[in-house]
C-alpha cells in the first residue's frame, strides 16, 4: 500500500497563494488516481480536486474551480495542489489520497496522508 506525505501548508492572508505537495512512497504512475480532500473543524471531510493516473483528466469542487489547480509528476511520484486567491473559508486540514480511479467520493480512496494545515486569515 502506498504511503503519502503532504507538505506545503501554512498561514497565508486572504488573496494569497500556497502550493501543497504530496509525495508517494511507491511508484504511482500508471497505477493510481490521486485526490485532495479537506476537513475544517466540525465539518466532514470534503472533496477538493482529483487527477487521473495519466494526468489527462481532472475534477474540481465548485468551491475551488478556477482558483486551485491539481497536477502530478509521475517521475517524482508527487502530486501538487496550487491554491490561488485563497479565502478564509479555505481554512482546513488538507489530505492527499490515492485511489484506483478518479473519483469525488472519499470512500473510493484507499491510501491517505496525515494532512497539512492551511490557514487563511482575513
Amino acid at each position: 500500500q502506498v504511503q503519502l506525505v503532504e507538505s506545503g501548508g501554512g498561514l497565508v492572508q486572504a488573496g494569497g497563494s500556497l502550493r501543497l505537495s504530496c509525495a508517494a512512497s511507491a511508484r504511482t504512475s500508471n497505477v493510481y488516481a490521486m485526490g485532495w480532500f479537506r476537513q475544517a473543524p466540525g465539518k466532514e471531510r470534503e472533496f477538493v480536486a482529483a487527477i487521473s493516473w495519466s494526468g489527462s483528466s481532472t475534477s474540481y469542487a465548485d468551491s475551488v474551480k478556477g482558483r486551485f489547480t491539481i497536477s502530478r509528476d509521475n517521475a517524482k511520484n508527487t502530486e501538487y495542489l496550487e491554491m490561488n486567491s485563497l479565502k478564509p473559508e479555505d481554512t482546513a486540514v488538507y489530505y492527499c489520497a490515492a485511489g484506483r480511479y478518479l473519483s469525488i467520493r472519499k470512500d473510493e480512496y484507499f491510501s491517505w496522508g496525515q494532512g497539512t494545515q492551511v490557514t487563511v486569515s482575513s
